[in-house]
């Protein structure tokens, strides 16, 4: 019988499946990965994260190259078995897994450096979770026009790079965004070749208080549908925000979302503005699949 030992965890209620593959020994098909995220018949998850040393994988042993230090990486991939360049949410999980599994230590103050598809990240643990820098951050040319269910004319979406593709669109209540049909995915035109995750955000009132900026928001998830946080898409959104208000705005930031509250915090460096997030990271349960039974 073919096993697969696994952990479920979560970063504001954006879950994930965990296990542990440090030689690459037990890489999972798209359709297993679909059917263990699968929430009636499965587990249960938004994503599913393969904890695997860089080595064992092309783009970790690329990585490795410019970051010898990252020697663990985040192999993720959407509900759906897609791969996925990036997952603001599981990294912090991630870390989450490999301190208390172990496998790395974390004091506070130090730095962890992990591999993904989108480049090194650094990971440092701090009163909210963990804190984890995004990295640098592009706005995209494009602006493609949003249709979602629930919103009687298409709205202007603003395009996001931050390691993945996002499109964020502005509403004007929080009326609004309740009333949005996300079990449909939005169409975006013209779509993006790579598809994209789209976020519906509204300020609040007042939208800035004592120098910091709140928002909330509602996400699709390309590959997994709505979830209850990304932590990519919490990034974009508040970086849209802070475009849309000007001269001024704050480079700090919290998000609110229905699985919690994240924080985003804009900072200059040398190679240019990059961008952190912090929130909290959960390891709920371990368990055991019988991968011939999916």
């Amino acid at each position: 019988m073919a096993e697969l030992a696994f952990t479920k965890g979560h970063g504001t209620g954006n879950d994930f499946v965990l296990y542990l593959d440090p030689h690459g020994d037990q890489p999972l098909t798209a359709d297993q990965i679909a059917k263990i995220c699968d929430r009636h018949f499965g587990v249960g998850a938004d994503g599913v994260i393969r904890v695997i040393r860089s080595e064992a994988l092309q783009p970790g042993r690329e990585l490795l190259a410019e970051a010898p230090e990252a020697i663990w990486f985040m192999d993720y991939y959407n509900a759906d078995g897609s791969i996925a360049e990036m997952c603001g949410n599981g990294t912090r999980v991630f870390a989450r897994y490999l301190t208390e599994k172990g496998l790395v230590e974390l004091a506070d103050g130090e730095t962890l450096s992990i591999g993904t598809r989108a480049g090194v990240r650094d990971i440092q643990r701090n009163l909210a979770g963990f804190a984890v820098n995004m990295g640098r951050w592009r706005l995209e040319a494009d602006e493609p026009t949003v249709h979602a269910n629930g919103l009687s004319v298409a709205r202007p979406g603003l395009g996001i790079n931050v390691g993945n593709p996002h499109v964020v669109v502005a509403l004007a209540s929080q009326d609004e965004l309740v009333g949005l049909d996300l079990t449909q995915a939005p169409q975006l035109t013209p779509a993006p070749a790579a598809g994209a995750n789209v976020e519906f955000v509204v300020p609040a009132d007042p939208m800035i208080r004592d120098g910091v900026g709140s928002i909330s928001m509602r996400v699709h998830e390309r590959g997994s549908g709505e979830t209850l946080s990304c932590g990519t898409g919490i990034v974009a959104a508040a970086l849209a925000t802070r475009h849309w208000a000007g001269t001024g705005a704050p480079n700090q930031w919290t998000v609110r979302v229905p699985g919690g509250t994240l924080g985003v915090r804009m900072f200059a460096t040398e190679d240019g503005e990059q961008v952190g997030l912090s929130g909290a990271a959960e390891l709920v349960f371990d368990g055991v699949l019988d991968l011939e039974a999916l």
